[in-house]
Parts: C-alpha cells; structure tokens; sequence
C-alpha cells in the first residue's frame, strides 16, 4: 500500500506539472499573503475612516453643513485667542474651542485675530474661520469720539445727538442732571453735598473730561458719560490734590477756576489769566467775567450791555463775588494746571484786569488799574461790536 500511494503521489504530483495544477498551488501560496495584507489593509482603513469620522463630527467638521444663518459674532479689542475660541463654541459656531486653537496656532494665526463684527455660519469650517477672523475686514466694533476742551454739557449733548449716541439733546441734559446715577463718583458727591447742585444748570459740567475716547459703535449714552467722567480722575491727579489743598481751593473751586480761565484765553495766557482771578479773588473784587454772564445768558456775544451783566444768575461774575456757583465748560488739563499755578509775575505785580485786542485772535491786553483797563476798553470794544454784527448777534 505505501508503494502504491508513492506511486500516486508522484503520478499526481507528474499530473499537476503537466496539466497546471501544480502552478496554481504555487500561485496562491504566493498571492495569499498579498491579499491577507490587502485585506488587513482595508480592514485598517475602514477602522480609521470610521475614527476620523467620528473624531470630525466631535471636532473639526463643520457644526451643521446645511446651516447658512448668518451668526453675527463679535472679535472685542484685546481678546485672546482662547478667549475667541470659547466664545465662537458658546455662540455654537465650532465644535471644539481647544482644536480651533491649535489649529490656528499651527497656522501662525494666533497673534492675527482681527478686531471686528463678522458674519459667520455653522456650515464654515475651522479653515474658513480662521481665515475670516484673521482677514481683517469685519465691520469696526469701536469709533472714537472727541471731547473739545473749552465745550459745556449743551456743546457736548449736540455732539452725541449728532453722532447718534444720543437719541436727542434732552436726553444728555437730563443724564447730566442724574444725582442716581452719577453720585458714585467722589467729586460729584462733593458737588451734591455742597448745597450748590440744586443752583447749577447742570450737575456734571466741567466734569466731562475733553480728550479723545474710542468706544463701542453699539455704547450707550450712560455709558458713554460715564467713561468722560472716570477721566477726570486720571487728568485730576494727586499733585492736583495736593496743590489745591496748599493754595486753599477745593477740587470743584479749581475745576471752575479753570472753566473760565479755558473760556477767557488762549492756551499761553493761561496762566496770566489766572494770576488776574486769583488777585481779584484775593482782594475780594468781583471777577468781572463775561464768559459767566454768556455762560448764564446762553450767549456768544462780546460786547455786553449793561443789563447784559447784570442778570439774575448765580453765575454771573459781575454781581457775585467770589467764583460762579459751577463750572461752565469742560476745562483742558492745561487751564487746571493754570488755575492751580497762576502766573507768578503777574500775581506779584497786582495784574486785575485784561480785555481781548482781537476776537478773531483770542489776544489780550492786560492791565493793574481799572483806568488803563477803561482805556484799552474804549479802543477795542468796537472790535467787538463789529465781530458781534458779523454774527449775526
């Protein structure tokens, strides 16, 4: 029997050389192992295919591809990169704030993120975000408005109502009236407490510090106020403090001070100016200032009557002594170093009285004695008369 089976075997194995059996034996022992790593291949493929699926859908793929509503989403000024990405997954834009981040990271992004308003949607993907945010051309979400110095809270309302952050002017004439509101602050406490509020036109003028401000296009008015009033106390300083106590003044008698030295003078006669107020107020003389008597009249006029000046008002300089109840604009930092440090000179030489020379100019002569003040009046009054027709006044 083992004879005969060699003797199959080796006729079967003669059989399969001569009619191809043979061949396909040694054909798939050398393509099995192909296709079984082919096969473990797919297999693997499939697996990560069906990973990369399920990690996009948690991650990377965009929140819903179908979803074009337009989602307005805000970039503040000095927002972080994280700070971007965890408020672009609470507004339901990305599916994860932490791969946003990363990803941008590895782009080079995270220092370009733009301030702005943009217009996004949750079919975007973290490429095209990314590109939005960094592009630079979303709607500006801040604008700079600016305070003039020598402005009063009328001036100052028109503006806002002409900007559109006011809805209209009474409305920043009553806000500037708000004890409520406003009282928080120390200086307009001190002005509450004074006794003098009630006489005031308005409780925060002279308050609203003049400088430039960027604020958001979407402010309110009260927000607005409220970021003019905090600058005084960065304009206001210590030394400010310590000079008023030293020459005798309060806060709000050296912001009115300044109120009518800003009104009365151009910048380098400031400090003469203030040197007149202050030896008229040292002498108990009445300041004589027109600016109080336009302050209270609601005019520009320069060559005032008679009866002019002598209206009924807490403000008017020519019949009260002493300074005005308020200030009467919003002064520079430069008019309340002045009202704070007079212009020694003239304080030692008596100085009482000045007069503009020229109203186009804003130039002024000054005088010690009421007869040379009279002289230098008579000269230039019709200067003034004649500037008043121009205007119609």
């Amino acid at each position: 029997m083992k004879k005969q089976r060699k003797r199959y075997d080796y006729q079967m194995l003669q059989e399969e050389r001569q009619y191809g059996f043979f061949w396909y034996d040694w054909l798939w022992k050398l393509v099995r192992p192909v296709l079984v790593v082919l096969a473990a291949g797919v297999l693997v493929a499939g697996i990560l295919l069906t990973g990369w699926q399920a990690l996009g859908e948690r991650f990377f793929f965009p929140v819903d591809e179908n979803d074009q509503t337009p989602v307005t989403f805000v970039v503040e000024s000095g927002s972080s990169l994280s700070r971007v990405t965890a408020n672009l997954q609470s507004e339901g834009l990305i599916r994860n704030a932490a791969v946003l981040k990363y990803y941008m990271d590895f782009r080079g992004m995270s220092q370009k993120v733009q301030t702005g308003e943009y217009t996004l949607t949750r079919s975007m993907n973290l490429k095209e975000i990314s590109d939005r945010l960094t592009a630079g051309d979303g709607n500006p979400i801040t604008t700079k408005i600016t305070i003039i110095p020598g402005w009063n809270v009328e001036d100052i309302a028109a503006y806002l109502t002409k900007l559109g952050i006011a809805e209209n002017e009474q409305a920043v004439y009553d806000m500037c009236n708000d004890a409520e509101t406003f009282g928080a602050y120390y200086y307009i406490a001190d002005v509450i407490t004074s006794g003098t509020a009630a006489q005031r036109l308005y409780l925060l003028e002279g308050y609203l510090a003049p400088d430039t401000y960027e604020i958001y296009t979407s402010a309110t008015l009260e927000s607005v106020i409220k970021k003019l009033l905090a600058q005084v106390e960065t304009v206001y300083d210590a030394t400010c403090h310590e000079r008023a106590e030293e020459i005798g003044m309060t806060m709000d008698e050296v912001i009115t001070l300044a109120s009518m030295i800003e009104k009365e003078a151009k910048s380098e006669d400031f400090a003469k100016v203030s040197a007149v107020f202050h030896n008229r107020l040292d002498s108990g003389m009445t300041l004589g200032s027109d600016v109080t008597v336009q302050y209270a009249t609601h005019s520009t006029k320069m060559a005032l009557t008679n009866a002019e000046t002598d209206v009924n008002s807490p403000y008017n300089t020519y019949k009260n002594k002493g300074l005005p109840v308020g200030p009467i604009c919003s002064p520079s930092k430069a008019a309340i170093t002045a009202a704070l440090y007079p212009d020694e000179e003239y304080v030692a030489e008596k100085y009482l009285y000045f007069c503009s020379t020229s109203p186009e100019e804003g130039t002024l002569y000054f005088s010690k004695t009421l007869e040379e003040h009279n002289a230098a009046v008579a000269i230039y009054r019709p200067l003034w008369e004649a500037y008043d027709r121009e205007r119609g006044l």
